[in-house]
């Protein structure tokens, strides 16, 4: 298993908390952006810097990410894509997106989409807080314990 990061907007505590992870699990980690990042030396962790343009980094991770890996991303329609290829999706509030439940968010999503484009301001997510960071945490230890007992 390796753990991806969709990086370009993953707030910072999660990406702490998967990199201690990461090192506690002897886990591969890659990070892509169409910026570039700032990573811990290590050789679990690597970052990559792909060209900007839209859902580029989103292909990146679903053309090289096999099934079984692990993606943190909020990205809700790259989710749906990873799920569908057999990736284990969570985002950074500890939900993991399943194929039960990925749809059922991604029609909330353009919902939500449409409304924003039609002149209603639907307020967006609420800031990230010290109980999503937990959360987050709780649920990356869950999936890892999981994997190690599945392998």
């Amino acid at each position: 298993m390796q753990i991806w990061i969709d990086a370009d907007a993953c707030p910072k505590p999660v990406k702490e908390i998967v990199f201690r992870a990461a090192v506690r699990t002897a886990t591969q980690v890659t990070l892509v952006a169409n910026q570039p990042l700032s990573v811990p030396p290590s050789p679990l962790i690597r970052a990559i810097q792909v060209s900007s343009g839209f859902d580029v980094a989103d292909n990146y991770i679903v053309d090289t990410a096999v099934s079984g890996d692990l993606l943190v991303t909020a990205d809700i329609p790259l989710a749906a894509e990873a799920v569908a290829k057999g990736l284990i999706v969570v985002n950074p509030r500890g939900e993991e997106y399943t194929r039960e439940n990925v749809r059922q968010r991604l029609n909330m999503r353009d919902f939500m989409e449409t409304l924003r484009s039609s002149g209603i301001n639907s307020g967006g997510p609420a800031p990230y807080s010290p109980q999503d960071r937990q959360a987050f945490a709780n649920s990356l230890d869950r999936l890892l314990a999981r994997f190690r007992l599945a392998n």
